[in-house]
C-alpha cells in the first residue's frame, strides 16, 4: 500500500500553507474578522495527525494498517477543511 511517504511529503507542504494563511491573516489584522484562520488551524491539526500516522506507518513497515487509514482520512479531511478555509478567505476578503 506504499502511500504513506507521499502523504508525509504532501502533508508537510500543506502544513506550511496553513501557517502562511494564519500568519498572513495575523499580519493583516484580519484574523478577528474571519473564520479562515480557525479553519486553517483545524486543517493544521488534521495534517499533524496525518504526518504522525504516516511516520508511524513508515517506522512500523506497514504492519499496522490502521495507521495508513488514519493518515489517509486525516489527510483527506485536512484538504477539505483547507479548501473551506480558502473559500471563506476569498469570500470575506
Amino acid at each position: 500500500m506504499q502511500r504513506h511517504p507521499h502523504i508525509l511529503n504532501a502533508a508537510t507542504n500543506l502544513l506550511a500553507i496553513c501557517f502562511v494563511i494564519v500568519g498572513g491573516l495575523k499580519l493583516a489584522n484580519r484574523n478577528a474578522t474571519t473564520y479562515a484562520d480557525e479553519l486553517a488551524w483545524f486543517a493544521a491539526f488534521l495534517l499533524l495527525v496525518s504526518i504522525l500516522a504516516s511516520y508511524l506507518a513508515i517506522r512500523n513497515e506497514d504492519t499496522l494498517m490502521w495507521q495508513n487509514r488514519v493518515a489517509d482520512w486525516s489527510f483527506l479531511g485536512a484538504i477539505g477543511v483547507l479548501f473551506g478555509s480558502m473559500i471563506v478567505l476569498s469570500v470575506q476578503l
